[in-house]
């Protein structure tokens, strides 16, 4: 694997400053030119100097004539603008065509999308952007995508409406934010013991003094295991957590939502119509629990607003995007760390950021929730529940009753 010299960069940035444009492909093509093999790739890695300047400074090194070069060097800020400087909107664009169809492991910051550049350069230039191929894999690597060849990854059973329901939650998402109505991506966080047990990842602490922790993970029954229940605000990039003690069950997560309601959500959207929730189709928040509609029902009814709900299908759930943009960044933030009591727990959590601005509220929440609550068919009935068009299963609004 190619890496960068780091001798070669600290030279470059010591020279940098006094380089004309001509002087500074010649310096970095010496550099390649003394690294031998592969010096190239080493040297554009090291000072940010494209493999095409590199180049055609080893032209010039040995063949072109210095004074005839000379009387062709730019002013600054010469040449031709760069396409972002020109075209703003092109970023923006380019995210709209991935995020729908997004791949990969959600939980690291790492993605890929199933879309070629080629065909993603095609998509923009028929939009009426002026993109290459290679604007568009430089674009998508700082947007955090990894473009890979064609491969297939088994997820478990293949639902044929997969691909539609992901289409219909990105039109939801899209209207309802155009609209200014929160949108909130909730999940459960895997469950965490409590007390001094490893936990992966490292940080930094003197030489060799790590962490001791203990050998065994058994859970302690006075400390028990925390259940971080998440609720992720698509439109302003905040999250909520509530950190259970008892159950996962849906009375828990309407809890969750609830509290970032009140915490987070009607601070930000006092004038709010409407919310929509995405979910997975299975655990606390699942489309067949019954007690999960009840208590969306009174939540709906405390709050006055219609609650719509978009369940991702079977074997889909970490596509989610409170996997991708809340639970990976909390566990880089804690990795490393023994979450010794639920106080540290939460702590960590809501000392979450990232350079996007991501920020994150939580809070123990010390209730019980027993689990195998039967809910009578009469409550069932009861609950104001509208079925969508599509997939009315995975895709309904839980309106407001009203008061009698």
């Amino acid at each position: 694997m190619v890496v960068p010299d780091s001798g070669t960069a600290r030279r470059f940035k010591l020279l940098e400053q006094q380089l004309d444009e001509r002087l500074r492909r010649c310096v970095a093509a010496a550099e390649a030119e003394a690294l031998g093999p592969r010096g190239i790739s080493i040297v554009s890695r090291a000072t940010g100097v494209s493999r095409r300047a590199i180049r055609r400074g080893l032209t010039e090194l040995r063949d072109a004539a210095p004074a005839d070069a000379a009387r062709r060097i730019r002013q600054p800020g010469g040449g031709r603008k760069r396409t972002r400087e020109k075209d703003p909107t092109v970023v923006r664009d380019l995210e709209h065509l991935v995020e729908p169809t997004t791949r990969g492991d959600p939980e690291s910051p790492l993605r890929w999308t199933c879309k070629s550049v080629r065909q993603l350069a095609t998509e923009l230039r028929g939009q009426g952007h002026q993109v290459s191929h290679q604007l568009v894999s430089e674009l998508l690597q700082e947007l955090g995508y990894s473009l890979q060849a064609n491969r297939k990854t088994i997820e478990g059973a293949s639902h044929p409406d997969r691909n539609a329901q992901f289409e219909y939650i990105n039109r939801r998402v899209r209207a309802f934010l155009r609209a200014g109505d929160p949108v909130i991506s909730i999940d459960t966080k895997k469950k965490e013991l409590v007390g001094n047990f490893k936990n992966g990842g490292r940080e930094r602490r003197p030489a060799k003094d790590p962490e001791r922790v203990l050998v065994h993970d058994f859970v302690i029954p006075e400390l028990g295991r925390a259940i971080p229940y998440g609720v992720y605000d698509v439109g302003q990039n905040l999250g909520w957590v509530s950190v259970g003690i008892d159950h996962d069950t849906a009375s828990f997560a309407v809890e969750s939502i609830r509290r970032w309601w009140q915490h987070m959500g009607h601070p930000h959207y006092p004038t709010a119509r409407r919310l929509l929730v995405t979910a997975d189709a299975g655990g606390s928040n699942g489309p067949r629990i019954r007690l999960w509609r009840v208590e969306l029902q009174h939540l709906a009814d405390e709050l006055r607003l219609p609650i719509t709900v978009c369940h991702f299908p079977p074997g889909t759930s970490k596509w989610n995007k409170i996997e991708h943009r809340l639970f990976s960044f909390i566990s880089m933030n804690w990795r490393g760390k023994p979450l010794i009591s639920y106080q540290v727990i939460v702590s960590l959590i809501a000392a979450t950021t990232t350079l996007a601005g991501l920020r994150v509220e939580a809070a123990l929440d010390p209730n019980r929730y027993p689990a195998g609550v039967k809910v009578p068919d009469a409550e069932v009935q009861q609950v104001n529940l509208k079925p969508a068009r599509f997939h009315g299963d995975w895709n309904y609004t839980v309106g407001p009753r009203r008061s009698s």
